[in-house]
Formats: C-alpha cells, sequence, structure tokens
C-alpha cells in the first residue's frame, strides 16, 4: 500500500524528475572540471562532453521507454538511479586514473586527432553510463504518473519543465557556487548524495533493498571523508596547493629553486617565480625586449605597461625590477589566480591589478600604452576574441606611436598554415612591422609588433645603457635572433577564428615528436 500511495504521489515523482535533471547538467559540468587537467578546457573538449552526454541521454530515454512499457516497476527505476548515484560518486575518485590511462594507452596507437579521441574515449568510459542511467528517468515516470489520455499532455508537461529548470539550476549551481567553493570531489558527492536520497527514501518506504542503500550511504559517506586528500596529479607528492576557480584547475608547486603556478593542464608553465636567478630562461625573459623596441629607458617620462593575461604576474614583475619608473597594470580574469599572485609569487603592490577581461579592458579605456603584453594564449585554449584582427586593432589604438606589442603564442610548429601562421599574419595585417624569435628548449614564440621603423635601432641604443649582465645578455640573444615576419593571408576575425581546430593540429604534431621514440620501442617489442 505504501508503494502505491508513494508512486501515486506526484510530488515525489516531481521531485525525482526534478533533480536528475539537476545532476545530469552537474555531471557534464564536473566532467569539464575533471578532464581539463589532461585535455585542456578547450571548445573542443566541450563539444565532446556535450556530445556524449547527449548521446547517452538519447539512449537512456528510448532504454528506458521500452523497459517502463516491457515492465513497469518502479523498484528497478529507483535501483538504476542508486547505481547512478553511487557511479556519480566514484567518478571523481576513480575518473583521474581511467582518463590517465586511456590518454597514455591512445598515445601509443593514435598520432591524428589525439585530442578528440583521447576526449571521447575517456568521457565515454567514466560519464556516458550514469547519464544513460539517469535518461531513463523521464519516459518512465511518464508511466507512473500519467492516469490518463485526457491530462497525460498537461502531465508530460510538467514533467519536461521540471527536467529543464533542474537542469538550468544544475548548469548554475556548480559553476558558481560548489565548484569554487568545495572543489570538483564534492561537487560529484552532493549531487551523487541527492539521487541516492531519492532511491533510498523510495525504497525504505517499501522496505526492499535496504542493504543496497546501506552499503551506498556507507560508500558515498566513506569518499566524502577522504576528498581532502583529493588531488587530480595523484603521482605528484610536492604540490604546494591544489585548488578551483570559475575558470581554471589551479595547481602551485614550489621547489628550492623556484614557484610555479600550472592551470588545466597538468604539465607546463602558467607562471612563475625564480628565487635564486636573475632571469627565468623561459619566453618572459624575451618578452623584456618589448620595453626596449618601445625606448622605455630613453623615454623623459615614466613610461606604461599593460600585460592582458597577467597570470601571477611573472613579466609584471620583471618589469618592475628592470622599469622602475614605469607604471604596471595587469588584467587577470581569473580572481583567484590575482590573489595568488601575491601570496605565492611576490608581486609588488606597485603592479595595478584588474580582475576582467582582456579585450573588455580595452575596449572600456581610453589610455594609451608603451607596453601591451598578451599572454592569454595556454595550450590550445587560445580565446578566439583575442586572436583576431578587431581585437590587435583595438590594441594597437591603445598603444603609444612608439608602442610595442609582444604576443606569447606557445605552440611551435613545423607544419605549413598553423595557428601561428594564423596569428602572425593577422597581426600583420594591422602592424606594419612584425618580428618573431622562438624560445630555446620550449615550444613558445615570441611576437613583437609595431608602426615605429626604428624601433630595432632604439632597441640597440638602449642594450649599450643595461647594467645587468644576464639581461644586457639576452636582449642581445634577442636582436641576434628576431626574424622578420612578412604579412600573408591567412587571417583570423571575430566571425571566423577556429583557434581551437587549428592548435589541435599542432598538438598532434608535438605529442608525435615527443611520443615516437616510445611508441616505435613499444609496438616493435609487442609484434
Amino acid at each position: 500500500m505504501k508503494e502505491k500511495n508513494l508512486l501515486h504521489n506526484k510530488y515525489f515523482l516531481y521531485v525525482t524528475e526534478f533533480f536528475s535533471g539537476m545532476s545530469v547538467m552537474a555531471v557534464e559540468l564536473g566532467a569539464s572540471r575533471l578532464m581539463a587537467p589532461y585535455f585542456s578546457s578547450s571548445q573542443i573538449v566541450w563539444t565532446v562532453i556535450i556530445g556524449v552526454i547527449m548521446i547517452a541521454m538519447a539512449l537512456g530515454n528510448v532504454w528506458g521507454g521500452r523497459i517502463a512499457d516491457k515492465n513497469p516497476s518502479p523498484d528497478k527505476l529507483y535501483g538504476r538511479l542508486l547505481l547512478a548515484a553511487v557511479w556519480i560518486a566514484l567518478i571523481p575518485f576513480v575518473g583521474r586514473y581511467l582518463i590517465a590511462g586511456i590518454s597514455l594507452l591512445l598515445a601509443v596507437f593514435i598520432t591524428k586527432n589525439f585530442l578528440v579521441w583521447a576526449a571521447l574515449f575517456a568521457c565515454l568510459a567514466v560519464f556516458a553510463f550514469p547519464c544513460i542511467l539517469l535518461g531513463t528517468v523521464t519516459p518512465s515516470l511518464v508511466k507512473y504518473s500519467v492516469n490518463s489520455l485526457e491530462d497525460n499532455g498537461k502531465t508530460v508537461g510538467e514533467l519536461g519543465a521540471l527536467n529543464t529548470i533542474g537542469s538550468i539550476i544544475g548548469t548554475f549551481l556548480p559553476t558558481f557556487v560548489t565548484i569554487p567553493a568545495v572543489g570538483t570531489a564534492i561537487t560529484f558527492l552532493i549531487f551523487s548524495g541527492v539521487l541516492a536520497a531519492i532511491s533510498i527514501l523510495y525504497f525504505l518506504s517499501i522496505r526492499k533493498k535496504l542493504a543496497a542503500c546501506a552499503l551506498a550511504v556507507c560508500l558515498i559517506l566513506a569518499l566524502g571523508f577522504t576528498s581532502s586528500s583529493f588531488r587530480f596529479a595523484f603521482w605528484e607528492n610536492d604540490i604546494t596547493l591544489e585548488d578551483e576557480s570559475i575558470y581554471n584547475y589551479l595547481q602551485v608547486q614550489e621547489t628550492d629553486r623556484s614557484v610555479i603556478l600550472s592551470t588545466n593542464v597538468l604539465f607546463g608553465v602558467q607562471s612563475i617565480l625564480m628565487k635564486n636567478a636573475k632571469l627565468t630562461g623561459m619566453y618572459y625573459d624575451y618578452a623584456l625586449a618589448a620595453p626596449f623596441l618601445a625606448g622605455l629607458p630613453q623615454k623623459d617620462s615614466s613610461g606604461s605597461i599593460l600585460v592582458l593575461g597577467l597570470g601571477t604576474g611573472t613579466f609584471a614583475k620583471y618589469c618592475s625590477e628592470y622599469f622602475k619608473d614605469a607604471s604596471i597594470e595587469g588584467v587577470e580574469i581569473d580572481e583567484k589566480i590575482a590573489k595568488l599572485a601575491t601570496e605565492y609569487f611576490d608581486l609588488p603592490e606597485s603592479v595595478n591589478v584588474s580582475v576582467y577581461d582582456g579585450r573588455s579592458y580595452l575596449a572600456a579605456s581610453e589610455k594609451k600604452y608603451d607596453v601591451i603584453m598578451v599572454d592569454a594564449y595556454q595550450d590550445i585554449t587560445i580565446p578566439f576574441q583575442m586572436s583576431s584582427v578587431e581585437f590587435f586593432t583595438e590594441v594597437q589604438n591603445h598603444l603609444t606611436d612608439n608602442g610595442v606589442m609582444v604576443v606569447n603564442m606557445n605552440m611551435k610548429s613545423k607544419a605549413k598554415n598553423s595557428i601561428n601562421d594564423y596569428l602572425c599574419d593577422t597581426i600583420g595585417s594591422v602592424f606594419q612591422n612584425v618580428y618573431t624569435i622562438p624560445v630555446q628548449g620550449g615550444t613558445n614564440c615570441e611576437v613583437f609588433a609595431f608602426q615605429n621603423p626604428n624601433a630595432l635601432k632604439t632597441m640597440e641604443e638602449s642594450c649599450e645603457t643595461i647594467q645587468d649582465d644576464s639581461l644586457k645578455d639576452m636582449m642581445q640573444t634577442v636582436l641576434a635572433n628576431l626574424s622578420r615576419r612578412e604579412s600573408g593571408t591567412l587571417i583570423l576575425t571575430d566571425d571566423k577564428a577556429p583557434v581551437e581546430v587549428l592548435g589541435m593540429r599542432v598538438l598532434d604534431e608535438i605529442i608525435a615528436d615527443e611520443l615516437d621514440y616510445y611508441r616505435d620501442l613499444y609496438l616493435g617489442e609487442l609484434f
């Protein structure tokens, strides 16, 4: 009798529908964050996640409808919900190992479109199954809630509306509340716990599967207690800080030599603080040529420098040390990263930091700068709105007559018509003079763009006055290796800027170069 009363209580069915819809979106957003450290958070990865989850939901709808017609037992529906809850709870703790293992395995065999295939198989293995189970909810609830043909349209509409409303809340809640506040792992556990509570409430009412319910509760609670030790980079033992913001996965590592910030992709340096060295040996050193090209040491006034994509302020900090009278501003979209700049990376208080989107900041400002550093590109996660001719025109409009823009491009390629070719041609359509220099020992390339035809001569004269030997050697290296870039026709615009696809081609090339030796060795032993 209790089973009948509970199932005929539409509020209980509506609660089931509402939280099922909410959980699907929470899983989708959690998937993007869980996969970002391994595959980045580019549009390509988002496309794979959305595609896999929509396919899984469609399969769940079909399967759920057939099950509801053949065997309309609510026990099985709430059993599937309980199983989905357990799976979702395990995702952050087991899924990271599956993602890493699948990626390493596929790297041996796949040389083209690695990012797509690795993200696809990882997403299928980790996230598809619980979404299929959640996809069975709506058709099953329709079966239980429709009593007559007279009001079936109304009931189905109400269920659909509740599912949609739950999905909307499930979109905003993880992004703005749970992930920044308690992290990805706890977010999965929260929504897992909600689904488990609904299922347990049902089984308690009919006094069935109580042992399974107890096991599910114990598992979720146990995972909750161990979540404080959760780490994305499970193979690292010396991580100083792991955190998450609205935009990024954040990792700080401190050694005797340096402090390093990595974001989203586990292997790489977003910002660095050197403890016992004058310079970093990385692209930040090369970028210091921009103030010399702009003639800052020779200016009567103090000069001004703007950094778009401040990170934790590596470039800004060096500018404050070598150009003490310059006014330095930094724009960083991620507030948590901006806070890390002073907490771990000794960013001087003299650097004026704004938490804002780089392009929007320029659009809202009328100020002109001697140097504008664009450092907003990370792997293939290139904001298209900061790669177009419209953006570089905006930058040019905010430079003084002798001003210089320096852009850090982080994926050198040997292939023709690569992402860097597109970026350089786009920059060349705005600036009369474009020079590039590859960064030794890495995949970065620095681009200097300016209108002043005498900028190189200005830098040569400025270098003669440099007192710091390390900086002087670095600037002479830059002068000796700068290569003039002739403008081409590969132009990116706000309307058409396929930066993710272009970036993926370079990523395939880099992966192939790095893994060819190991792939040949492994396949030789295997066959």
